[in-house]
């Protein structure tokens, strides 16, 4: 029997579909994957193109997958700085952070943008999880005050240098006051929405998180739409040829429970604070494994050979294996060409003791197959971020 190259994905009853479904398939979705029970439009026919319209113009992307869990209630704030290991007596109302959400073994089981929009009221945008159980779950192991919910709420990302304009164009001169990780609530033709100074591709972005999401979906994307033509606004799917570049992970790709904060690059360390006064899940294993040390970690890779593509072209069904002396030794997690950079680079998982700069080793590609790679600092672009807070 014949392997088919590209299967279709049924479309079917059976999984979600988000609030801006039909209006983004009018694009011409060209592949779909699954992602908190939700199709996700993850291209349209070129995603190399749209890495460019990306990094020079401005993009909108469907990701109504993002399902919103609402903490809220008068222990809500004990219950959400229990599962996350960054102090949040230091998040204002107002304010968004990038979070992991630990396992009492230090485990990372998701890494949600989490809202805070009012004083006794959280949001987590999560990851492909249902993580939502397990905060669930110890609210009423508890006894807690408080309600865990998914809400009718989803957001389209707003990303590209010229993201300022088309968010101008919408809600005015005020939307530009919004701080880097800061949130902005507010209205558009009769619509409640939470604007967010948030994205998934270190360029200038916003996030526009949608309420009564089923009920108004349609109506929001067509509205951006219109204030984006005359910015050249283009629709893509979630650019990983840029998430690649700007050293940002994928749960479920580059890290999974097994793996702990300490384990996933450098610039990850700073989310675990082990000095603060309050407790939660997994602080002493993560201070019993800051103090003995990782054997593992996830450094940045060039890798030779032939272009990899794109991550999202069926290029990269399972991860690299990466060699040293002959020996597997670890495995690269996310790999892709740079167009800007001319060359392929990605992640790679490996002991501790191959983590040097400069350190060379060999991967297994399906491209070019046994090739030389180099480990080399993360991000690959735009190293001290500095492009998504302009």
């Amino acid at each position: 029997m014949a392997v088919i190259d590209n299967p279709g994905i049924l479309l079917y009853t059976r999984i979600r579909k988000s609030p801006y479904f039909y209006a983004s398939r009018k694009h011409g979705v060209a592949r779909y994957s699954v992602y908190n029970h939700t199709y996700h439009p993850r291209h349209y026919g070129d995603p190399t193109a749209e890495y460019w319209h990306l990094v020079n113009g401005v993009t909108m992307w469907d990701v109504g997958v993002e399902k919103q869990i609402q903490i809220k209630g008068p222990d809500a704030f004990d219950l959400t700085n229990m599962i996350v290991p960054r102090d949040l007596y230091k998040c204002a109302v107002d304010e968004c952070k990038y979070v992991f959400i630990t396992g009492p073994d230090g485990g990372i089981l998701n890494d949600p943008v989490l809202l805070r929009v009012a004083e006794d009221e959280f949001w987590l945008s999560l990851a492909d999880s249902d993580v939502n159980l397990y905060a669930l779950g110890i609210a009423g192991a508890k006894g807690m005050d408080v309600t865990v919910q998914e809400i009718d709420v989803a957001p389209v990302q707003i990303q590209g240098p010229n993201a300022k304009k088309v968010l101008t164009e919408l809600f005015g001169e005020r939307v530009l006051e919004i701080p880097y990780y800061g949130l902005m609530k507010g209205e558009l033709d009769g619509m409640d929405v939470v604007v967010s100074r948030t994205g998934y591709t270190g360029e200038v972005g916003y996030e526009i998180y949608l309420r009564d999401a089923s009920k108004h979906g349609v109506k929001l994307w067509d509205r951006v739409l219109e204030a984006g033509k005359p910015h050249g606004l283009e629709v893509i799917g979630p650019c990983h040829i840029r998430r690649i570049e700007g050293g940002i992970l994928a749960f479920g790709a580059d890290m999974w429970y097994e793996h702990n904060p300490f384990e996933v690059g450098y610039h990850y360390t700073w989310m675990v604070d082990l000095e603060q006064e309050a407790d939660f899940m997994g602080k002493e294993a993560l201070k019993r494994i800051k103090a003995e040390g990782v054997k593992r970690k996830l450094v940045g890779v060039d890798i030779d050979g032939e272009p990899l593509g794109t991550y999202i072209d069926n290029e990269m069904i399972d991860v690299f294996p990466v060699s040293v002396g002959g020996n597997v030794v670890g495995k690269v997690t996310s790999a892709c060409f740079s167009p800007r950079l001319e060359k392929n680079i990605g992640f790679a998982m490996l002991p501790i003791e191959h983590t040097e700069h400069g350190t060379e080793l060999e991967v297994e590609t399906p491209v070019s197959g046994r090739v030389k790679a180099t480990v080399v600092p993360m991000p690959h672009w735009d190293p001290t971020k500095e492009i998504p807070k302009g």
